[in-house]
C-alpha cells in the first residue's frame, strides 16, 4: 500500500494533464467548451472522475497484487466544429494528450537524473531523494503506457481520430460508424489474456530502454 501511494498521485497527475492539453488545444483551435464548462485547469476536481481515477487503479493494483495499474479522467467534451480548421484543429486536439504524456515521461527521466547527480550532495535527504526517484521512474512507466494505450485506434481513444483522418473518404465514414462500438470492443480486449500484452510490446520496449539508460543515475533507496 505504501507503494500504491507514490503511484496514485503520479497517476492523477499524468491523466489530469493529458485531459487539459486536449482542452487547451481545443481552445487555441477556436473550440471554447471545455473552457466553458472550467475544464481548461489543472486542478484534479475539474478532471477526477471517481470510478475511472480513483476505483479502478485502487482495484487493478489489488487484483495485480501491486504490479500494474491503469486509470483515467473525464474526457473533456470537443466540438470539432468550432475548430478554425476542422481536419488540422482535430488532428492537433487529438495528439495533443499524447504529447503530453510522452513530454511528462521525458520530464520525469530529467527529474530522475538530477536527483542521481545531486544525491551525493543530498545528506539527510537522500531517503527523500530515493522516494522522489521512485516516484519519476513511475511517472516514467505510466506516462508511456498511457501516450501509447491512448494511440491505439479504438473509439473513443486519440488514435482513432488520427486514424480517421488518414482513411480515405468513404472508408473514414465507415470507421465512424464503428466507433459506437468501440468502449465494448475495449471491454471485451481487455477480458482477453494477454492480448494487451501483445499490442502494447512498445511500452514494456521504450520503459526497459529508459530504465537502461537510467541505471548510472539510480540510487539505492528507490522502492
Amino acid at each position: 500500500m505504501k507503494e500504491f501511494l507514490l503511484v496514485l498521485p503520479v497517476l492523477l497527475f499524468s491523466v489530469v494533464a493529458h485531459e487539459y492539453a486536449h482542452a487547451w488545444t481545443a481552445y487555441r483551435q477556436g473550440d471554447p467548451t471545455a473552457y466553458a464548462l472550467g475544464r481548461l485547469t489543472l486542478n484534479p476536481v475539474s478532471h477526477i472522475d471517481p470510478f475511472m481515477s480513483v476505483l479502478v487503479p485502487i482495484g487493478l493494483w489489488l487484483l495485480s497484487n501491486g504490479a500494474f495499474t491503469f486509470g483515467a479522467a473525464k474526457p473533456v467534451p470537443v466540438e470539432p466544429r468550432n475548430f478554425r480548421h476542422y481536419r488540422l484543429g482535430d488532428i492537433v486536439v487529438s495528439s495533443a494528450g499524447v504529447v503530453m504524456n510522452l513530454l511528462i515521461a521525458v520530464l520525469c527521466a530529467g527529474v530522475f537524473v538530477a536527483l542521481g547527480v545531486a544525491a551525493p550532495h543530498a545528506g539527510m535527504m537522500l531517503d527523500v531523494f530515493g522516494t522522489l526517484q521512485g516516484m519519476a521512474q513511475i511517472g516514467i512507466a505510466l506516462n508511456v503506457l498511457l501516450a501509447f494505450f491512448n494511440l491505439m485506434p479504438i473509439p473513443p481513444l486519440d488514435g482513432s481520430h488520427l486514424l480517421y483522418h488518414a482513411l480515405p473518404a468513404k472508408w473514414g465514414a465507415r470507421y465512424r460508424q464503428f466507433g459506437r462500438y468501440g468502449f465494448m470492443v475495449l471491454m471485451l480486449m481487455f477480458m482477453v489474456p494477454g492480448l494487451w500484452q501483445v499490442l502494447l510490446w512498445p511500452v514494456s520496449a521504450v520503459t526497459e530502454l529508459a530504465q537502461s539508460a537510467l541505471v548510472p543515475f539510480t540510487l539505492a533507496a528507490v522502492p
